[in-house]
């Protein structure tokens, strides 16, 4: 199982999200679609959920699925800097770490190892 799961449809970035995970032995799972990452966010070891809000797949419309489904996991949002607007909306939904793209990728692997569950607890 996953200690992360990240909606992101972006596939160069995905492949940055898998590579910083791989160096950090973080588990992570990328889903491109709204039902995957939903079904992939209810399994029990995950620790992180990470969602691009620029994503295709309609960020805000899964937030709120979280939302209402009365998601207890840590969510991080991050978007494009001049994207304040999607930012506030995701914020509104109840997201509470909303960051830029440029902050995100930066302390991607602090963000990552932060989720890294302790040894021996995935089955």
């Amino acid at each position: 199982m996953a200690d992360v799961v990240a909606l992101v449809d972006d596939v160069f970035f995905q492949a940055k999200l898998v590579a910083t995970a791989r160096q950090g032995a973080v588990k992570l799972s990328a889903a491109s679609s709204k039902d995957s990452f939903l079904a992939q966010a209810a399994e029990p070891d995950v620790a992180l959920l990470i969602v691009d809000l620029n994503s295709r797949a309609g960020a805000i419309t899964v937030l709120e699925s979280l939302r209402d489904s009365g998601n207890q996991r840590p969510v991080i949002a991050f978007f494009s800097h001049v994207q304040t607007e999607l930012a506030d909306r995701a914020r509104s939904i109840g997201c509470r770490r909303v960051m830029p793209r440029s902050r995100f990728t930066r302390n991607l692997a602090t963000i990552l190892a932060s989720a890294k569950a302790p040894a021996g607890d995935h089955s």
